[in-house]
């Protein structure tokens, strides 16, 4: 087997398996694992192509055999011209129906865990919250066996707020959005009293019933700290037989709604896990299901991967209008689209953000994309969806929950501790050194696919299996570990005041 992989015959690049030392598969110098190496001399200016795609230009002549990064590979601003729906590729039916055991709502909607969810208008309610929720700990939770848990939600803002601005709007939706994700048996909303966002306003604004499974109360109205959290408690007490009265019943797969995320990632991301990821997707899509793919930064550059799979014109469009929309954001905040990859994305041998995002669309499968959305806006269309976020896992993923999500699959190459209640989160390992060094957080190895000889086709169906299974009750490594309690970031947007 070759110590180097090359992804397309056009590509100028491979990347190596393991460090090569001068002389070995044709390097010149020093090539780190997972870095690529120049297969043929690049003239300053000239393309560099991964993928078959363009992932940067030389920032000076680049022999063969020589290491690409970033002392030599500088990034330019994608000006592409778009196609739309000229690369349909409809998922072929499904042999079978596949199933679920899991919480099937008045809503109509399906959940694959049990929670009571103790939600925050503002920062200043995060201490009662907080308290509250410490009041039921495991052994006091041992009499409602289909409670997974009460977990407070707790944010840095609520107030200060521009009231008609982008970011009240993002938190309103966020909340709601937690409130109503089918993971969540019981609600109870507690606030100051005093804020910008107002619980009141919440409910007449997104037409919330309050009722036995719906409570809300604010730190003010109630007299103080102490008051509050006794309530609190009180209410939650009253919840949890009524919450435990959910049942587990078999639901099709048709239910399950994915979050495709990746956080950590490394140079094989793009090679292992993400496709892989991608043909489970292509299953669950297959089954009527719905995948969610997020990070609009991460997908810069290869953005028009995905509008040759929009379903018409319109969907596509929107795409780029999210695209826009990051570049004027990010030149009016003087940064720049390239400011992603990480520092740790870069030593495991990404350099810029063209090539991150080509690897990271992979993640979306193959099958047309049938809807984009706003951040937490509810996710309404069936198939492979697109939700706008930034490429920051944890507020990510916020949305993604909000948009409706009840699974989490995420993949990590340098290993990403990660975790995110309501939804229990997979994560898949890029590679076998990380899988065996972290394998108490790691639930699937696609980096067999590079040690083992194992296909993206076997290790997809794993990832979707285990889905099916996870939503049906199993648990992942995270949730085994106890993640998820701090990972609700609902994304900042606008002024601050």
């Amino acid at each position: 087997m070759s110590d180097t992989v090359r992804l397309d015959p056009s590509d100028n690049v491979v990347t190596a398996r393991r460090q090569l030392a001068p002389g070995e598969e044709g390097a010149t110098q020093i090539i780190p694992r997972g870095h690529k190496m120049a297969t043929e001399a690049i003239a300053r200016g000239g393309m560099v192509r991964k993928y078959a795609q363009i992932i940067g230009y030389a920032a000076q002549d680049i022999a063969k055999g020589t290491h690409i990064h970033t002392h030599n590979l500088e990034f330019r601003n994608v000006d592409a011209t778009y196609e739309f729906a000229t690369n349909l590729r409809p998922a072929a039916p499904a042999a079978k129906i596949d199933t679920f055991m899991g919480y099937r709502r008045t809503s109509g909607r399906v959940g694959t865990r049990n929670y009571i969810a103790i939600l925050t208008s503002v920062n200043c309610s995060a201490t009662a919250a907080r308290l509250i929720a410490q009041a039921f700990p495991p052994e006091k939770l041992a009499a409602y066996p289909n409670v997974d848990g009460v977990v407070a939600f707790v944010h840095g803002t609520g107030c200060a707020m521009g009231g008609d601005g982008t970011g009240f709007e993002l938190l309103q939706r966020t909340l709601w959005g937690y409130a109503r994700n089918p993971n969540v048996g019981g609600v109870l909303m507690a606030g100051l009293g005093c804020e910008m966002m107002q619980i009141d306003w919440l409910i007449e604004a997104y037409g919330l019933t309050p009722g036995p499974l719906f409570q809300t109360m604010n730190i003010q109205d109630v007299g103080g700290l102490r008051k509050t959290v006794e309530l609190g408690v009180q209410k939650v007490e009253a919840m949890l037989p009524l919450v435990n009265e959910a049942s587990r019943s078999e639901c099709p797969a048709s239910e399950l709604m994915v979050a495709l995320q990746c956080g950590g990632s490394d140079a094989w991301s793009g090679i292992t896990a993400n496709p892989a990821l991608g043909y489970a997707c292509d299953l669950l899509v297959a089954q009527g299901g719905t995948g969610v793919l997020a990070e609009t930064p991460e997908i810069y550059g290869a953005e028009h991967l995905l509008t040759v799979r929009a379903v018409d014109k319109s969907v596509g469009e929107k795409l780029i209008g999210l695209i826009k929309w990051w570049e004027g954001y990010t030149a009016r905040n003087g940064g720049s689209m390239d400011n992603n990859p990480s520092p740790g994305n870069k030593k495991g041998g990404l350099t810029t953000i063209l090539e991150k995002s080509l690897g990271a669309a992979a993640k979306g499968g193959t099958t047309p994309l049938t809807g984009v959305y706003k951040y937490a806006e509810p996710i309404t269309t069936k198939g492979f969806t697109f939700m706008d976020s930034p490429g920051y896992d944890p507020a990510s993923v916020t949305g993604q929950i909000a948009s409706g999500c009840n699974l989490v699959a995420f993949t990590t190459g340098r290993g990403s501790a990660f975790g995110a209640k309501p939804s229990p989160s997979m994560k898949v390992a890029t590679n076998s050194e990380m899988f065996e060094r972290m394998e108490e957080d790691m639930d699937v190895n696609a980096g067999r696919i590079l040690s083992h000889g194992a296909s993206v086709e076997e290790i997809g169906r794993e990832i979707y299996e285990m889905w099916l299974r996870v939503a049906s009750g199993e648990k992942t490594k995270s949730e085994a570990q106890g993640l998820g309690d701090f990972e609700f970031v609902p994304w900042q947007v606008g002024a601050v005041m």
